[in-house]
């Protein structure tokens, strides 16, 4: 039987509805258990509001308003930090706090020790990566023990693992602040999460945005490009295929979503994926390619080149916080004020997606969720 997964072409005016219906298109109902809580996972890669990084308002609140009208109202939204995002600052100029507070939705954290605990794990099915990378055992939030998880990635391109989508975005909700020890086999670490996930959570499904979506060395410094749709799958494997595809990436030719299929944790190969909606959309080949920046260039060298057996002594040490300050550094104090706000300032006065985004950060002003900022492209 072919995996399938729902895509719908969409406009500002009309996104909410498009959600509700492309989740149900995408069978949300059967692919979700009812009577328990699900996770909201949103998508921060980073705190700065910057077009096709980050999960959109709309994409948030269309998901919420489809879940409970399929007969999910016990939700809860769960962030995390990464070394170089900060989540309270991240909901507030992204729009979500204004969304969560509307719709009474908590929000939990699982980097607060006084919120999520953290208990060890150890998972059934076999693992490629994460018992070599912590090999004092597996931590995961004992919140998320038989709970729905419900994914909000964007279609965008990662300087590390070429595409970032459903598998990646578990990434930041099971794995700690020590993460970063996995970027060496971050493939394999995909993988090992989604397996997990398929153990703990009773019901799986993602709700992914491509209204604007990032081409270029993401999951950050990207060049936005519109494309007005959105996706939506139980498959989080199958899902990120089709978004690759999209962005003209074979996904047979991604490590970790060829490893996924190969493992029976969905599907892969976009000849065996039924694309339901519009399926003329999954014809489209966007021509996208990663390139480099700073970061990755530095990535490449302690990650995967000559430096990788320095490793211990760079990220195990101290010595980690030089590479954290630097990246903290040169994301949020040169590529930003350089690029980064002036491609948001033009985002929000040239697209409708923008013009809609700085609607949802005034009504979070109005309602006093946020202080009053100066617009998207102020701080």
């Amino acid at each position: 039987m072919k995996s399938r997964v729902a895509v719908l072409r969409t406009r500002p005016e009309t996104v909410l509805e498009d959600i509700a219906r492309l989740c149900e298109l995408a069978g949300v109902k059967t692919a979700l258990r009812g009577g328990t809580t699900t996770i909201l996972k949103d998508n921060i890669s980073w705190h700065y509001p910057f077009p096709g990084a980050n999960t959109t308002p709309w994409q948030l609140e269309g998901t919420i308003l489809a879940l409970r009208q399929a007969g999910f109202p016990d939700l809860a939204c769960v962030q995390n930090d990464t070394v170089v995002t900060d989540p309270h600052k991240g909901e507030r100029l992204n729009g979500y706090t204004g969304v969560l507070a509307k719709h009474h939705v908590p929000t939990r954290y699982n980097c607060f020790d006084w919120d999520l605990k953290w208990v060890p794990y150890r998972p059934k099915g076999e693992m490629l990566a994460l018992p070599k990378i912590f090999p004092h055992g597996i931590h995961i939030p004992e919140f998320f023990f038989g709970t729905n998880i419900v994914h909000l990635p964007t279609v965008k391109c990662h300087i590390y693992t070429t595409t970032t989508g459903a598998m990646k975005n578990a990434f930041g909700g099971l794995l700690a602040t020590r993460r970063h020890y996995t970027h060496t086999w971050i493939h394999e670490t995909l993988v090992d999460l989604l397996t997990i996930q398929k153990e703990i959570h009773t019901g799986l499904f993602a709700v992914m945005d491509g209204t604007t979506v990032g081409n270029g060395p993401g999951p950050r410094t990207m060049v936005p490009v519109r494309k007005d749709v959105m996706l939506a799958s139980a498959d989080q494997v199958a899902i990120d295929a089709v978004a690759a595809r999209l962005m003209g990436f074979d996904p047979l030719g991604i490590r970790y979503l060829a490893l996924a299929g190969q493992r029976g944790l969905g599907v892969a190969d976009t000849r065996d994926i039924e694309l339901i909606g519009e399926p003329e959309i999954g014809e489209e080949n966007w021509h996208f390619s990663v390139g480099d920046n700073f970061a990755s260039r530095v990535g490449d060298l302690v990650w995967f080149g000559p430096l990788k057996r320095l490793q211990k002594l760079f990220f195990h040490t101290p010595l980690v916080y030089i590479f954290v300050a630097g990246s903290y550094v040169y994301h949020d104090y040169l590529w930003y004020p350089a690029f980064g706000r002036r491609q948001v300032r033009g985002f929000v006065r040239t697209s409708p997606w923008g013009a809609l985004f700085e609607r949802y950060l005034l009504e979070q002003a109005s309602a006093g969720t946020l202080p009053a900022p100066g617009g998207a492209g102020a701080d």
